[in-house]
């Protein structure tokens, strides 16, 4: 599914996320992990809707469609089907994190833990 997905989908690197969360203060990194995933650790600025409930509400939690959204998950294969999904939802600004949680945490990206 993934790679079926996966040609639909922009991914981006973590210094074009970086650069793009700098340049639009409204972008909105997406963690699409599991709760548990999430509790345990996760970037500062981002917000959580896991892969099982992102399509019940992400419309609510934002509901831009124009919005910059850049998800990602553990290690980027959850977040292309996330992102493919918004984009059949009528979201028309959507990325995938190469590398996901894993990237994220090498290249010492700011990180917090909740619960």
């Amino acid at each position: 599914m993934v790679n079926e997905a996966r040609p639909r989908v922009k991914e981006i690197t973590i210094d074009q996320a970086r650069e793009r969360l700098a340049r639009n203060p409204k972008a909105v990194l997406v963690d699409v992990r599991e709760d548990l995933e999430w509790q345990k650790g996760h970037a500062t600025q981002a917000i959580h809707l896991g892969k099982g409930v992102l399509e019940r509400d992400l419309e609510t939690t934002v509901p831009d469609p124009n919005a910059e959204l850049i998800m990602y998950c553990g290690g980027g294969y959850r977040s292309v089907l996330t992102a493919d999904n918004a984009q059949k939802m009528g979201y028309r600004n959507v990325y995938s994190l190469i590398g996901g949680y894993k990237g994220l945490v090498q290249a010492q990206w700011p990180m917090k833990t909740s619960g």
